[in-house]
């Protein structure tokens, strides 16, 4: 080792410098640990409950599924496909009357004063559960399928409305510049210069929206908007738990087979060719085992 070596070791050392001291960031970690902390001992929890768990729901379990009622397959599908006629009619009105506010609400194709007040209901859209608009709506519509239908509607309405704006303001600005410099309108901006770019993000968030509506339309069930939800609840409370059984089969296959479908749908509109996420994940599979 020559004899410069320990100046530059010390050199080195004086360079280096100091690890940043991210008090806000520790102070944040440090709160969220307390409020878990707060909020777990805040519940009342069973500790002897928690241990007999698993044994009792291997019971019920037994009960449900050995076996299911399988004479009550047509009533719990009829009920679940009114779930899903449920979940599309909401999820259709939502798409017609987000789709143009999302326009208006997007950054640089509108003044402030028609964006912030649209934003600002897609918000509050957003920030109230879709049970939450139904048990509000029941004094006017009544406990009907279409009262979920407008539930998952208004709740739509909020989501889609904020993907819709967030996915045009991402689009490239070459083809709003070419348009507006051809003298376009600002309709024919919105139409030939966002659109076409935006129009892959956009379609595959209205098919994830209907997935989400269609889980949210069985929750609507248990107070009386219809379908599968309302048949589940009232065989939970008489206690029939081989109905329950084949309606939870019912659901599970339903809702699988509409995820598969819809994720085909959004990888051609995505990637431009038609595959099943279940058959791309197995691919996937097989290829690292062959590898």
């Amino acid at each position: 080792m020559s004899a410069d070596a320990p100046a530059l070791v010390a050199a080195r050392d004086v360079a280096r410098p100091r690890k940043p001291w991210r008090l806000a960031r520790k102070a944040v970690w440090i709160a969220a640990t307390v409020l878990v902390v707060a909020a777990f001992w805040s519940i009342d929890i069973s500790w002897s409950a928690l241990l007999t768990m698993p044994q009792r729901l291997v019971h019920y379990l037994g009960l449900m599924f050995l076996p299911p009622a399988w004479a009550k397959f047509p009533d719990a599908f009829s009920a679940t496909m009114l779930s899903v006629a449920m979940a599309w009619l909401g999820t259709m009105i939502g798409i017609i009357v987000s789709f143009p506010l999302s326009l208006l609400a997007t950054r640089g194709l509108t003044p402030f004063f028609v964006r912030l007040p649209l934003r600002g209901l897609f918000a509050v859209l957003r920030a109230v559960p879709e049970v939450v608009i139904a048990v509000l709506m029941l004094s006017v519509t009544g406990l009907t399928a279409f009262t979920g239908a407008l539930a998952i509607a208004l709740g739509s309405m909020g989501t889609l409305g904020k993907w819709g704006y967030e996915s045009f303001e991402s689009v490239d600005t070459g083809a709003i510049e070419a348009a507006r410099a051809a003298g376009a309108s600002r309709v024919q901006v919105m139409r030939w210069g966002v659109w076409p770019n935006a129009r892959p993000d956009v379609l595959a968030f209205w098919l994830y929206r209907f997935e989400i509506s269609v889980r949210a339309s069985a929750i609507l069930g248990l107070i009386g908007a219809g379908g599968i939800g309302k048949m589940l609840i009232d065989n939970i409370q008489f206690r029939v738990w081989d109905v329950v059984g084949i309606l939870m089969i019912v659901v599970v296959v339903v809702t699988m087979t509409i995820d598969q479908i819809s994720g085909m749908v959004r990888n051609r509109i995505i990637n431009g060719y038609w595959q099943l996420p279940l058959i791309s994940a197995v691919s996937k599979v097989v290829r690292k085992v062959k590898r």
